[in-house]
Order: C-alpha cells, then structure tokens, then sequence
C-alpha cells in the first residue's frame, strides 16, 4: 500500500476509534430517567427558555414549503392562545456554514426545543454535509419517532393502522464515515455501539410501555451483517427480557418492508438502526396518506426537535399555495404536548382532525380541491368559538 494512503487511512481510522470511545462514554448512561418519553402525562421538567409564562422555541425554515407551513403554525398558534413565541432562524440546504450551523445549535441548546422545516441534502455534491445528520449528531437526538396513524375521510388502501417507528439517530449508515480508497473505490463505515443499541431499545420499550402497547419488533439484516446488526439484535433481545408484559419479535428489514405493505396491522412498535428506520418511516407514512400528513419526533436527553415524518421539503408545492399543513401542524402539536401545554395541543389537534376528517376540507395530495391557507382558515375557524371561554 501507498505511503500516502497508508497515513489517510490511519488517520481515518484513529480518527474513527477516538469517536467511539467519546460515544461509549457518553452513551454508557443508560438510565430510566435518561430517556424522554412525549406523553400527555409528561411529568419531568427539561431545560426550557420562559420567560413571564411564555415558552421560547426554535423555529429552523428548512427548505421548500417549510418557511410557509411554519408561518402558517405561528398563525394558529396565535388564535389558539398558545403562550409560545419563536425564535426564527433560516436555515437550508445552501445555508451550509459553520456559521449558521453554530446559531442553529445555540439556539436549540438555549431553548431546548424546536420545530423544523425539512432541510434538502444534495446528494450530487459528494462534499457535502446533511444539516439534517448534523444537528442530530451535534445535539446528541438518539430518537426518531415516527407516529403513522389511519386518520378518517383519507382514502388509503389499508384502515385502522396505529404503527410507531423508532428509529435510532446518530450512528449506522449515517456516520458519515466514508472514504475514497483509490478512484472508483468508496469505502463507507457502518457504525453500531452496544451502547446506543441498548439505548435505543431501551427507549423504545419505555414508550411502548407508557403508551400501551403491546409488541415491540426489532428491523435488522443479522442474517448478512452479522456482528454489526447482530450486535444491534443481541441489545434489543436483552432489553427485551426486562419487560416481560410486552412480546417482543424481529424481522429482516427486506422482509419486513413487504409484510409492511402487505400485512401491515401486524406491527406495533418497531425499533430499527439508523437506515431501516428512515426508510420503513418512509412505507408506512406513505401508507396513512403521505408525507403531508405524519409528524415527527427527534428526542434527545436534552434537547427535542420537531418536524414532518418525512423527509421531503415539498420543494415542487413552494409558493403555489397546496401543500397540506397537516404533518406540521400535528409536529407543532407534538412539541407542545412535549413542553406540556397539553389542552392546547389537544385543541389543535382535534380540529385539524375534524376539518380534514369531517368536514373533507383537504389540499389535491389527498384528493381534495382546498388550497394550504383554506385548510388553515378552516382550522383556525373552529378554534376560535374554543377559546372564547379562555379570553380572560
């Protein structure tokens, strides 16, 4: 081997063994009370920016539609009574300088909270770094959860579905560890710790547990890769043996992505490695009515963001007044329940549900005819008579 490529390699690799020590260190902190389970009974009391009973929120644009939707979540917030305010910082796929990054992440750690428009990655450009990946890692956000429920008066093939995806967020595929060895030769570091594992896992259990449920799956391909995704198995299987109340199953990933679109009323809760889960997340959103309609959870133990379930920016619907606001209104919703204003969550939540459900108020990605700011009004319509008893 070359002595250049000799010395990139090592330095790839120290560099590589250094991280996983400085991982095992942090992550080894595996405790009941490590783990931030979003509940409406959500008892323990992060670090939150309040100042005279309002809470202070980080507001990242994303790209696409996400500067409207987000708008368009300050506007209901506003006629809910929410006592929210956000701290808006544009951030997108060609905002991509250490200088945003850095405000981005000082604002979520001085706040501890936010909602996110969804930030494109350009995939043609091999320098380039995921804003997405970056604040995940940074902030230490170990959980994805996706919550893909049916919702009724949206046409989908299959009914009744109620299926929680988590997904481990910081390690796997996403490491972005990877490195030409000689032109026309990638070679892609695939990182997985017992330690997040055994985190991950943990906290999947724990939210099934709070939550009800009954089944946790874990996704994995131990059959192929079987000390990295056996190691993530053999962590979810003795997690697993703590809670006997909850059953507990595994599948292959390509088999599972099938009996997804199959069978789907099967699975419950389904905890996966970094890649698995973003694409499972993907299926299944796609199978309660698309990306417009999921939200989305990044859960840290201290710090949360919230955003749609799916990774699309809705680039193409920018400006033309379609995109459904759904996704992101049910994440801001998520987040207040999160932070515990758990009445205006509710308020908003329900008649998001009922203008879309009952009253068929719905934007063309559903089949619908109603433009984005016609589903907002309606929404905002049904509040208001709600809140005219909280006017003081």
């Amino acid at each position: 081997m070359a002595a250049p490529m000799q010395r990139s390699m090592l330095k790839l690799l120290r560099s590589t063994s250094t991280g996983l020590k400085r991982s095992f260190c942090v992550s080894n902190r595996v405790t009941a009370s490590s783990f931030s389970v979003p509940s409406k009974n959500y008892s323990t009391e992060p670090h939150y920016s309040k100042y005279g009973g309002r809470t202070t929120v980080t507001a990242l644009t994303g790209d696409g539609v996400g500067p409207e939707l987000l708008s368009y979540v300050q506007e209901v917030f506003r006629n809910a009574g929410v006592p929210v305010d956000f701290e808006e910082l544009e951030i997108n796929g060609s905002t991509t300088d250490e200088n945003t990054l850095r405000s981005a992440l000082l604002s979520v750690q001085r706040n501890g909270i936010a909602l996110k428009g969804n930030i494109e990655s350009k995939f043609d450009e091999p320098g380039f770094r995921s804003m997405n990946v970056e604040l995940r890692t940074k902030l230490e956000l170990f959980a994805s959860v996706v919550w893909c429920k049916s919702i009724p008066g949206v046409y989908t093939r299959h009914k009744g579905l109620d299926i929680i995806m988590i997904r481990e967020n910081t390690e796997g595929e996403y490491s972005n560890l990877e490195y030409e060895i000689v032109p026309g030769c990638i070679e892609n570091l695939k990182i997985i710790t017992e330690a997040k594992s055994t985190k991950i896992a943990k906290y999947a259990f724990e939210f099934a547990k709070t939550h009800g449920r009954k089944k946790v799956t874990a996704i994995h391909k131990a059959n192929i890769m079987k000390l990295g995704d056996g190691l993530f198995l053999d962590s979810c299987r003795k997690v697993a043996s703590q809670y006997p109340d909850i059953a507990f199953n595994d599948m292959i990933v390509d088999n599972a992505s099938m009996q997804m679109v199959s069978k789907p009323h099967q699975f419950d809760v389904l905890v996966m490695p970094n890649l698995y889960g973003n694409i499972l997340s993907n299926i299944t959103a796609g199978l309660v009515g698309g990306s417009g309609v999921v939200s989305g959870m990044n859960i840290g133990d201290d710090y949360a963001v919230f955003e749609m379930g799916t990774r699309s920016s809705g680039r193409s619907l920018k400006g033309k007044n379609i995109a459904n606001p759904t996704g992101m209104l049910l994440a801001s919703c998520d987040m207040l329940d999160y932070i515990g204003y758990n009445s205006h969550a509710g308020l908003i939540r329900d008649s998001v549900m009922k203008v879309m459900s009952e009253d068929k108020v719905q934007t063309p990605d559903l089949g619908g005819q109603a433009t984005t700011l016609e589903v907002v009004q309606a929404i905002i319509e049904d509040i208001k008579p709600k809140t005219s008893s909280w006017k003081q």
